[in-house]
């Protein structure tokens, strides 16, 4: 091989973060190099990590790899330990071309091999400019890292740091490059979205930084969020809901259960309450919103009732994409240490919630049949709806607007009668 390759595990945030890292690696002369950017979510995460650098090394015998991200930063010695690697970068480090043009050399000890810095003393957050996103038609902003937040079961704290922001203008900056760049949809993104700006002069907030990007950038054709904590919505978000066509119906909420002892178990800071009434609010502003989920399935102490308390709050909050994950103990994490239930029961219990969250996908790809929907074409004949459904669009070519009235589904994406395509 010849350059940078760069393999990304995770959150939209290591995606946008994988951009810089190649270009900081590009330009700091790196070549015949892999770049790992790893995910410290759960323990599967981390296992599929050191799995694919082993793959990768058996592939390319001569490249340097070089592994970073959240499980680099949390657990630097066991990826130092493998004889694949070459070098671990922390999680500030991998954004700079200098950490890239002092690489130790080939065949040093483990200790050697690490440049992982205590995440907890980073202060602030550099604007990262990306001009292009290797494989999307949407473009993300980083626009706030780390979390000041301790919810029990979450490692990513300790791999992240403390919440910082990235300054109003150098978001509206990097937005304004990517519009001009052609694309269409700008994704803000962040470890802990919805707490930006606390950190910054005047406490901006999300809603406030949104709605600026939309009036600043009148070319931005369509504005989302990657994901919000619900309780930290704020009065400018619920504004742009209501009023704003380009700021898209749909929200990805970091909910996790649905019952309020395993909520505070977890240190979550809403109630069952809190999120169907958020919920309610933003369809009663703007109907045809859809919302997407995380949940956790197993969490210790978790009775069957509690379990079942999770479904419902799905159901009864009619998710439309919902992901589940298993319960996985990190180490370091209070949650680790209490009580556990069988393993068993947490794939059990994650299986029916998957199954509950297909039920009401399918239900939710029903509704939209016979509607008429606006459509931005991505990559392999695929195209998102404003309310973020997958449609098939065959033949038709990436970055196109497109109008059409859906006339069915597959179970998995929308089928389409195209009325009239925008300009390219």
């Amino acid at each position: 091989m010849s350059g940078v390759d760069v393999i990304t595990f995770g959150c939209r945030l290591n995606t946008y973060e994988s951009e810089v890292m190649r270009a900081e690696a590009e330009k700091a002369g790196l070549n015949n190099a892999i770049l790992v950017n790893t995910c410290a979510v759960t323990a599967e995460a981390v296992r599929q990590a050191r799995q694919a650098i082993r793959r990768a090394r058996r592939d390319n015998p001569h490249a340097r790899i070089i592994v970073t991200g959240c499980a680099a930063q949390t657990e630097k010695q066991i990826f130092a330990a493998m004889p694949e690697v070459d070098a671990v970068l922390g999680n500030e480090e991998k954004l700079k071309s200098a950490s890239y043009r002092s690489l130790p050399d080939f065949g040093v000890s483990a200790e050697e091999k690490l440049r992982v810095n205590d995440i907890m003393s980073i202060r602030g957050t550099a604007p990262q400019m990306v001009r292009h996103i290797d494989g999307y038609v949407r473009a993300f902003i980083q626009v706030q890292n780390g979390c000041d937040h301790r919810c029990t079961f979450c490692i990513i704290p300790y791999g992240r740091g403390n919440s910082r922001s990235v300054p109003m203008g150098a978001v509206v900056d990097q937005a304004r490059k990517l519009v001009e760049g052609g694309y269409r949809e700008i994704v803000l993104t962040g470890v802990d979205a919805t707490s930006y700006g606390a950190d910054l002069p005047g406490t901006p907030t999300l809603g406030l930084l949104a709605k600026t990007l939309l009036k600043q950038i009148p070319e931005i054709r369509r504005l989302r969020l990657s994901s919000i904590d619900s309780i930290e919505a704020d009065s400018h978000l619920m504004d742009l809901i209501a009023d704003e066509p380009r700021f898209m119906p749909h929200l990805h909420l970091s909910l996790q259960h649905g019952d309020d002892m395993i909520l505070k178990r977890m240190k979550r800071r809403h109630s069952r309450a809190d999120a169907l009434a958020f919920i309610a609010d933003v369809r009663r502003l703007r109907p045809e919103t859809s919302f997407g989920a995380d949940m956790i399935a197993g969490f210790p102490t978790e009775t069957e009732a509690m379990f079942a308390n999770a479904m419902s709050l799905a159901e009864e909050a009619n998710i439309a994409h919902l992901h589940v994950f298993p319960y996985s103990p990190r180490e370091g994490t209070p949650a680790a240490r209490m009580p556990p239930i069988d393993r068993a029961l947490v794939k059990e219990r994650a299986a029916r919630l998957r199954a509950t969250g297909l039920r009401l996908h399918q239900a939710h790809l029903d509704s939209m049949v016979g509607t008429r929907q606006s459509l931005l074409v991505e990559n392999n004949g695929l195209a998102h709806t404003e309310n973020f459904t997958l449609a098939a669009v065959p033949g038709l070519t990436p970055r196109d607007m497109i109008e059409a009235v859906v006339t069915g589904h597959n179970g998995k994406h929308l089928t389409l009668q195209l009325t009239a395509a925008k300009a390219a």
